[in-house]
Formats: structure tokens, sequence, C-alpha cells
């Protein structure tokens, strides 16, 4: 069994933000195991934090491009070793010339398509320099593509919205929707577009905790129970199940249904994307 040292209680603390005899008691009940340590937490019903450790310490920037009258874009993350060089100038425009790159590349081919650039900037700057990853959406019928840039590159966002009528994308009740929605995408950070989307093994594990939580209960209402939380978990992370951010009391879905209804057509998102450096 693995020795249930300070520093593993402080990693597990770090991980979670909960107090340290909680994280020693789940450590020694998993036999230093962190991540099922981590699945007996959630079991008590405590509220877990993101995983630090499962976040990259890198610096970089996130950008963007939509052009082709927003009927294309992509967004590209490229990871520098510190955040000097980030706003380094050199880099800034470095960046540049990748998202111009992108337009050209398939998804997340950009780093080999762009391999022999990246090592002639490192070594102009002298700093470790990584294309992360790139995405690029071109319209499929009516509708735009829309991106947004949030904490001064560090958070960037893609996606595709449709319609039906050509007349609707032109619209600025339209575009006003759009813009909403990335903001929205930006500040909420939704996983997944819909509940379907949500992968069957995740779903099936959320349940399994959430029925751990009421154990001892009479079976139709462990259901109940579980359902009822199964259902404010896709709400944090299904898009379309999410409170809009400027109006929480109103549904991603509901503000495409007003929307659609005031401008006499139906809308949708079809695909989004978020990328955060180094997330």
């Amino acid at each position: 069994m693995t020795e249930i040292t300070a520093t593993l209680v402080k990693e597990l603390r770090d991980a979670t933000n909960l107090g340290m005899m909680d994280c020693k008691k789940a450590l020694q009940e998993t036999g230093g195991d962190k991540e099922k340590a981590i699945r007996v937490l959630r079991e008590r019903g405590l509220s877990i934090a993101d995983k630090k450790a499962s976040r990259t310490a890198k610096e970089g920037r996130v950008a963007m491009d939509i052009y082709d009258g927003g009927k294309a874009g992509v967004l590209i993350e490229v990871n520098c070793e510190t955040d000097f060089v980030a706003k380094n100038e050199i880099f800034q425009a470095f960046i540049g010339e990748l998202v111009e790159k992108a337009k050209d590349a398939g998804d997340n081919q950009l780093a080999e398509t762009a391999k022999d650039d990246v090592v002639a900037k490192i070594a102009e700057i002298g700093e470790n320099i990584i294309v992360r990853r790139n995405v690029k959406f071109t319209v499929d019928g009516e509708g735009v593509v829309a991106g947004y840039i949030h904490l001064g590159g560090k958070v960037g966002v893609l996606v595709e919205v449709g319609c039906e009528k050509a007349d609707t994308a032109q619209s600025d009740s339209f575009k006003e929707a759009v813009k909403d929605i990335t903001l929205h995408i930006a500040a909420c950070n939704p996983q997944y577009l819909t509940r379907d989307d949500v992968p069957a093994d995740v779903v099936e594990a959320e349940k399994a905790i959430y029925a751990k939580q009421v154990e001892g209960k009479p079976a139709n209402i462990i259901d109940k129970i579980v359902g009822g939380k199964l259902d404010k978990y896709y709400s944090q992370i299904c898009l379309l199940e999410q409170g809009f951010v400027k109006d929480p009391d109103q549904s991603i879905t509901d503000l495409l249904t007003a929307k659609g209804k005031e401008l006499g057509d139906t809308l949708a998102i079809r695909r989004f994307v978020r990328y955060q450096v180094g997330a």
C-alpha cells in the first residue's frame, strides 16, 4: 500500500480544494490512490474543485479569424514557456501567421504543417513554442461562423449557428444573438452541445456516484433523486441546457427559440469549441 505522506495529502488537497483531514481519510481508504480518493470524496457529496493536476502549466495564446463573410473561421492555441514571451510582439505576429496557415490545415494538423516555421521561431525567440491544437469551421447551409477571444487571448471560442433563411443571417438581431452565445460559451465553459453527446460511460459513472450518495433509501426514491441530480449535471455541462449567462432563468435552448420566433426562422447551434490556454 502506498504510504500516505504529507506530500500526497497536499497533492489531493491541491486537486480538490478540500480539507487536509478529508483528503487524508480518503487516501487511507483507497490505499493512496488519488483518483479513487477523489471518487470517494465525491460519493460523500463533497464539492470537488476542478482538478489542478489535469491542467498544464504552459503559457501562450489562443487566436482566431472569421473570414469568407462569416462563412468560415479558424481557432488555434499556441503555447510558449513564459507569459513574457506570450506578450512579445514577435510571438504575437507569429501567431497571426499561424492563423493564416490554419485556414489551409486540417484540424489539429497545423503543428505538422508549420513545423519548420516553429523551429525557426524557437531559434529566434530562444524559448520553446508548441502549436497545440487548431480547428476550422465552415458553414453548412445557411448561418454563420462566429468567434470570440477573451482574457487577452487566454480563452477563445468558435461556434457555428445555423438558420433556414439567408436574410436571417444578415440581420442585426441574429448577429447579436450569435455574439451573446459566444460570450456565454467563453464564460460558462460547456463541455458538450446536448446530453446525447455525453459519453455513456461518463453518465454511468455520475449515476453511480449519485446512487452512492443516497444509499439505503427505497429504490424508487433513489431513482428519482439520481434522475434529478443527473438533470442538474446536464444543465451544468451541456450548452443547450445551460442557463443563459445574461439571464440564468432562460436556457440557451429557450434563447434560440425566442430569437427564432422573433425572426420568423429556426435557429440552431450546430457545433462549438472552446480553447483555454493550458486546459
